[in-house]
Parts: structure tokens; C-alpha cells; sequence
């Protein structure tokens, strides 16, 4: 009987583990269909991981590796299983200074060679430095019920492999992460032990901006399972139109003479950098800073033809006022969503290549929060019920609507007469202009319309009896001919008017501290931040560009003989644009050739004859 006692007493549970047995299992809070802040930041489990990818972008024999840095609610050690937001970054272990190719090229048409500028030495995306969960993910989400990760992107801080500015290999890396959390992957601990996400739902989701915001789409467009939700903030959806434009070799804002192969040694910061001099020689042969055209090189690093692909929720956030990534990006990304049926909403706002947050923050949370609830915790929040588009407006107030262009929006067609911008033609006469080549920029060209100026052709409009909006893409029909070295003709569409406008991409000068989430860490408070949008007083603003080689007036692929003084029929447009020209204001159209800040720049002397009467701007007018 003793030995039968003794017997039954062991087989009872110890009051520790009936205590554990009792315990519920943690799990998310939602109330009203919305997860809710629960779970300490403070006491988040920080987890680093080495994961192996698919490629050997260094061609050492081993496949390339990405160094992911996660904080996870403490409970996902005590059966949690969470869902994780990435901001993958080539921008986490700085980079080196650069030298830029020269764009002040001599010759007839073609560069003479590729030369370094020594005053250029700045990357073009993103601040680099080293990071450490800097903004608010981490404060914002966790506490709700997310993972956050940092990934290193091939070729810079802890990761192996090169970068490739946009490259497959790029691609794929990234992609390396959304496969380990949903178990497809290896990857190990800092020891060099094998782990797995065994906390991780197998979902996730991509954000961030500019090259951490091309990274989501780039990966987005693979098709791969388990990315659930995208926010590419002011990111690049094909890179040919961040370095190229209408044939032509076209910089981004602020950043004249860099390319591929400049951006991806200035973040090339992994470990003996010097083993992938050879993919970045490549690089440079490859890109064709001669032609400019459209080629296999540009088609890797194109997503748009695999939007087809995209499993995701994408949301789309772009400024108006970004001349660096320009917001053609984002527009040509959202039409080809809609054309394929992939779930999108979009921000579009007034301010140039920033963060959206402090624009609207409240509202900035609110949504991006119901994003990822809805496609990563699947709860029926109705945020797919809500109008897909908000567009921030001249006011800086905001408008809601079911797309964009606005329903409504209707092309009107502007002739280019001799004596201004009309709806009705004009007599058919030759005007002409003499470019100034790489001596004047387009801001001192556009000014005075109505003064002579032999360096451009300028069209107005009488004073604007109402306000005049437009929202899409602005295109330009010109017959026109050239005689001399620069193939470029560049159209600038200009508000003619003394106003306080914004000024492009600064929205933080005057912010004011608000909201702080979760418990913060040293040099991460988790702040917002409110802010207004600085203003300045002008007589004139350029509304938007638009470039065109015209040796590919047929084709962007390919170039096409000009013949000296032959007249052709060219056709190109404009950067998208959402804009108000004010009652009492002019709208005008300035031609030039050289764009000092954009296009290469040749020896000046290049004439342009104009046919006017014939030749036309068409705007996409809202009611």
C-alpha cells in the first residue's frame, strides 16, 4: 500500500506546474477589431540572426548572408507567436565617400568618357550611419503585438554579398528574411547555432523610405509567401526612371552624376569591402551612361512588369515636392496595382522625400495600424471599406477619394502660340532658342515670362479667372528640330504668381514635440512629432518637369538617327503632379534644353526651333 501511495503521489503535479497548467497562454488584446498596446517595450526580447539567402552575389562559393536584428514581446518566449514588421536598409553600417561621373560632357551628342567629380561625395537616398531601432515601429508596434526586425541588405554592415543598387541579388536578399519567419529558410545565432522563428506567425510585413522603401516592392514583386502587407514610402518602382527619363541619362534632385554604380559603392560597407570592386566594375559598364536606353541591365531592376505577382496589401505614400525620387515612381506603381487587381491604398501629400508622419500623425497611425492588422492578425477592421486615396492639398488640408486622378479629371489641351498658352490653335510659326548648356539652371530661365530670353521658349496663360487644378500626369507635344551637340529637350510647367508656398521637402523646421509610445530606449524617445510646413514668398514655382532624348523619340530601347534641322513630332511627359494654380495667378510652359540640375550637360550653342500653333501641352484638369 506504502509503495502504491508513493506511487500515485509522484504521478501528481507539482503546485508549480498546476499553477503553469492554469495559466492562460498569452495572446494579442483586440478590442473594436484593433490590437491593442499590452506588451512592454522595455522588456522586449532582443534576438540577432545570420540567414542564409539564395544567392552568391560575391562569388566566394558560399551563398550570400543577411544580419536581421528583432525585438519581440517577452512573451513569445512563453508561446506567443507574433507577426513581424522588416525595414530592410543598405544604410545601417554607413558607407564611404564616393566621387561622382562628370555630366559636363564635350563632343556631338556623345560623353567623351567617364570622369569622377571630387566635389560630389554625398549618398543620394537615405542618411547613412549606424542604427539602432531608430523612429517609433518599435514603440509603436510592438506593444500592440509585433515583432519588429532590422535586416542588413547584401553587401553592407553585418551582411555578406554586394550591393547592385536594385540588382536581383538585392532582391532576393531581402527576401531571405521573409523566408526564415515563415520557416523556409536557416539561419543562425550568434554562436553559430541553427535557429528558427519558432515565435513567428510565418507572416510579415515590409516598410520604410526611399531605398528601404524599394526593398517591399522589389520583394513584394517575387510572389513570396507570407508577406502579408507593403508601405513603400517614396520608393523606386523601376530604376531605370530614377537615373534615366525619356531616353536619356536624367539624375535624381540633388544628386547630378550619380548612378547605379556610384550609390552601390556608397553603402558598400560590409566586411572587406574591396571584394566586390569587381561586381561594381560591372556595374559601371553596364548602366550606359552613353545612350541612356532601356536595356536587360534596366529590366532587373524594373518591378513593374511582376506587379502581376504581388500577394500583398500594398499602401503607397509619396510627396509631390520629392525631386529625388520623383512621384512617377509611385503613380506608375499604383496604376499598374489597379490594372492587376492588388489590393492598394495610397498617401499622396505636398511635402518633398520624407516621412509622412508628422505631416498627419494621428491619422498616419490610425491607418498604418489597421493596414497591418488587417492583413497580418486578419481582423475585419473595414480599412479596405475607406476611400483608397488621401491627397494633402494646396491648403495642406486633406481630401479623401476612391482614386487618383480624382473621378472627373479630364485632359485639356493647351496650344503653344506665339503669343501664350490657348485653347484654340494658332498660325503655325517657327520660334526658336540657343540652350546654355551647363551654365544656367532652369530656375533663372523660368523667370520674367515675358521678357526676351534667347535661352528658352516661354508660354503663358492670361491671369487665371478661378483656381485651376490638376491631378496626373501633365504631357507635352512639340514639333520641334535641334542643330548642335545636346540631344535634350527638357519642358518645365510654371505658376506665375506671388504667393507663400511650401517649401519642397522640409516639413520638420517648425515641429513641435507631441506623443511619445511605449517605454522609449536612450536615443530613441518614440516620439511624433506635429509639424507645419515651411513657407517662403516667390513670384514663380516649377510645378513639374518632364526630359526627353531625342534621338529615342520613337523608343526608350533604342535611338533613332536626328538629322540636323529636320523638324519631328516629339511627345513626352511630365512628372505627375497634384497642384493648384491660384484665381489671379498665370500657368505657363517654359522649353529649354539643358536642365543644368537633371539632364547631362553638353557645350551650350545647341539651337531648337519650335513650331508653335501645332505644338501643345495637355493637363489633366479635376472639376
Amino acid at each position: 500500500m506504502a509503495a502504491l501511495a508513493a506511487s500515485l503521489l509522484a504521478a501528481l503535479p507539482t503546485p508549480a506546474a498546476a499553477r503553469a497548467a492554469e495559466e492562460p497562454k498569452p495572446a494579442l488584446k483586440i478590442v473594436g477589431n484593433a490590437t491593442q498596446p499590452v506588451f512592454s517595450r522595455a522588456d522586449a526580447v532582443h534576438q540577432q540572426v545570420d540567414i542564409e539567402t539564395e544567392v552568391d552575389s560575391d562569388h566566394d562559393g558560399k551563398r550570400d548572408t543577411i544580419r536581421m536584428r528583432i525585438l519581440r514581446p517577452k512573451e513569445t518566449d512563453a508561446g506567443l507567436k507574433v507577426a513581424t514588421i522588416i525595414e530592410v536598409s543598405p544604410y545601417w553600417g554607413g558607407g564611404p565617400d564616393v566621387p561622382f561621373h562628370d555630366v559636363d560632357l564635350d563632343g556631338d551628342g556623345l560623353p567623351a568618357g567617364t570622369r569622377l567629380r571630387e566635389d560630389a561625395r554625398q549618398p543620394s537616398l537615405a542618411a547613412a550611419g549606424p542604427v539602432t531601432y531608430s523612429g517609433y515601429y518599435d514603440n509603436y508596434y510592438l506593444p500592440r503585438g509585433y515583432a519588429v526586425a532590422q535586416v542588413d541588405s547584401l553587401g553592407s554592415g553585418a551582411a555578406t554579398g554586394c550591393s547592385t543598387s536594385g540588382g536581383r541579388n538585392e532582391t532576393l536578399g531581402a527576401k531571405a528574411a521573409v523566408d526564415w519567419l515563415a520557416g523556409r529558410a536557416k539561419g543562425w545565432d550568434p554562436e553559430g547555432e541553427p535557429v528558427g522563428a519558432t515565435w513567428s506567425t510565418g507572416d510579415s510585413a515590409m516598410m520604410g523610405i526611399s531605398y528601404n522603401g524599394t526593398l517591399p516592392t522589389a520583394v513584394a514583386s517575387t510572389g513570396v509567401k507570407g508577406l502579408k502587407a507593403i508601405v513603400p514610402i517614396s520608393g523606386i518602382s523601376s530604376w531605370y526612371d530614377y537615373y534615366r527619363a525619356g531616353g536619356g541619362v536624367v539624375a535624381p534632385g540633388g544628386y547630378q552624376g550619380e548612378d547605379t554604380d556610384i550609390l552601390a559603392k556608397g553603402v558598400n560597407s560590409r566586411t572587406r569591402p574591396e571584394v566586390c570592386a569587381p561586381v561594381h566594375d560591372a556595374l559601371t559598364a553596364r548602366q550606359d551612361r552613353v545612350t541612356g536606353d532601356y536595356g536587360l541591365f534596366w529590366r532587373e531592376r524594373d518591378y513593374l512588369p511582376d506587379v502581376r505577382r504581388i500577394r500583398a496589401g500594398v499602401f503607397v505614400v509619396h510627396g509631390f515636392n520629392d525631386w529625388n525620387v520623383k512621384p512617377k515612381q509611385s503613380v506608375q506603381l499604383w496604376e499598374a496595382l489597379k490594372k492587376h487587381r492588388v489590393p492598394r491604398k495610397m498617401w499622396l501629400h505636398q511635402a518633398g522625400h520624407s516621412n509622412p508622419m508628422p505631416l498627419r500623425m494621428e491619422e498616419w497611425l490610425r491607418q498604418t495600424h489597421q493596414w497591418f492588422d488587417h492583413w497580418l492578425y486578419g481582423l475585419r477592421n473595414g480599412v479596405l471599406d475607406e476611400p483608397k486615396v488621401d491627397v494633402e492639398q494646396a491648403d495642406f488640408s486633406w481630401k479623401r477619394q476612391a482614386e487618383w486622378p480624382a473621378r472627373g479629371t479630364r485632359e485639356q489641351t493647351l496650344r503653344l502660340n506665339r503669343d501664350g498658352l490657348s485653347a484654340l490653335p494658332g498660325l503655325p510659326v517657327g520660334q526658336s532658342l540657343t540652350d546654355a548648356g551647363r551654365t544656367v539652371r532652369a530656375e533663372d530661365l523660368v523667370a520674367s515670362p515675358d521678357a526676351a530670353n534667347a535661352n528658352r521658349l516661354a508660354y503663358t496663360t492670361g491671369v487665371l479667372r478661378r483656381d485651376l487644378r490638376i491631378n496626373g500626369v501633365p504631357r507635352v507635344s512639340v514639333r520641334a528640330s535641334l542643330r548642335g551637340t545636346s540631344p535634350y529637350v527638357t519642358a518645365l510647367l510654371v505658376d506665375y504668381g506671388r504667393d507663400e508656398r511650401a517649401t519642397a521637402g522640409t516639413v520638420a523646421d517648425t515641429a513641435q514635440p507631441a506623443v511619445c509610445y511605449g517605454q522609449g530606449v536612450p536615443g530613441d524617445t518614440g516620439c511624433a512629432y506635429r509639424s507645419r510646413h515651411r513657407t517662403e514668398s516667390a513670384d514663380y514655382k516649377i510645378v513639374s518637369r518632364g526630359w526627353l532624348d531625342v534621338r529615342n523619340r520613337h523608343s526608350l530601347s533604342r535611338q533613332d538617327k536626328v538629322v540636323e534641322g529636320r523638324e519631328y513630332g516629339l511627345r513626352w511627359d511630365m512628372e505627375p503632379q497634384e497642384y493648384v494654380f491660384k484665381k489671379g495667378h498665370r500657368l505657363g510652359v517654359v522649353l529649354i534644353s539643358t536642365d543644368y540640375d537633371y539632364t547631362l550637360r553638353y557645350p551650350a550653342g545647341t539651337t531648337m526651333s519650335v513650331r508653335a500653333g501645332v505644338s501643345s501641352v495637355t493637363l489633366p484638369v479635376s472639376p
